[in-house]
């Protein structure tokens, strides 16, 4: 089951941003969690990668969109700076959540659902349309504080039906990055990344988080993402999204 890594993802709505700290909730209408597991060694994902980059920066409130890069592909020529051996782990649970043995990239995953239409505009608007139709099976709040030379500091909270088994997860992406590879089956490519998940924490059904501060990151181009997610199935209850507070 999925057992080693899901992220909670952070609500679109914010209630009170001052300097201390900022809080959002989520609303009663679905979010659909576009999961994109990706690579920089592999050859056929740098179309995916702009679709998801394009998704990231459209706007569309439907939609909270994230891109896991995994390791597998690293022994090729191109080690993924945003590669991390969870992401592998997380594609890999969800996988057999849904009773595959098999991983690919590029794969893109909605709702917590294999979506290999991904590519078809029409085929996945339909998709939006199914889950924005669903009333919300959650309720997020997420509050977290302005970012410090230590980190980012927050805590998640969820509530669902009695009796579910939805776990709280909560993950900080980074939009604006950027590889010019050198190596491997892109070489000679510079490729451009928007929604990159830079860390990743599991809260249970709620509780504190906290990422580690990194050399490279931007915090005018970063969001804190949280989302509920059934670990037996896969199937994501709710998600949202908001910009780091500041």
């Amino acid at each position: 089951m999925i057992t080693r890594f899901l992220f909670a993802l952070m609500a679109s709505f914010p209630l009170g941003t001052g300097a201390a700290e900022c809080t959002v909730h989520s609303d009663t209408q679905s979010r659909a969690l576009v999961e994109l597991y990706t690579s920089e060694g592999c050859s056929s994902c740098p179309p995916a990668d702009r679709w998801l980059s394009d998704l990231a920066t459209r706007g569309d409130q439907r939609v909270v969109p994230l891109a896991f890069h995994v390791s597998y592909w690293d022994y090729i020529g191109w080690k993924d700076r945003f590669a991390d051996p969870r992401y592998t782990d997380r594609q890999r649970d969800l996988a057999q959540a849904q009773g595959s043995t098999m991983v690919y990239t590029p794969q893109v995953i909605v709702a917590g659902a294999d979506f290999r239409n991904w590519s078809s505009a029409s085929s996945f608007e339909k998709a939006l349309g199914v889950i924005s139709a669903i009333p919300a099976q959650a309720s997020l709040s997420v509050t977290s504080t302005p970012a410090n030379d230590a980190g980012i500091d927050g805590h998640a909270s969820l509530r669902a039906p009695a009796g579910g088994k939805a776990t709280l997860f909560v993950a900080l992406t980074q939009d604006g990055l950027s590889s010019k590879v050198t190596a491997g089956e892109n070489r000679g490519e510079n490729l451009r990344h928007h929604a990159v998940v830079r860390g990743l924490v599991a809260v249970a059904s709620g509780g504190a988080f906290h990422f580690d501060r990194k050399p490279d990151w931007d915090l005018q181009r970063m969001n804190v993402v949280a989302f509920a997610q059934d670990l037996r199935t896969g199937h994501v209850l709710q998600a949202l999204s908001t910009p780091l507070c500041r």
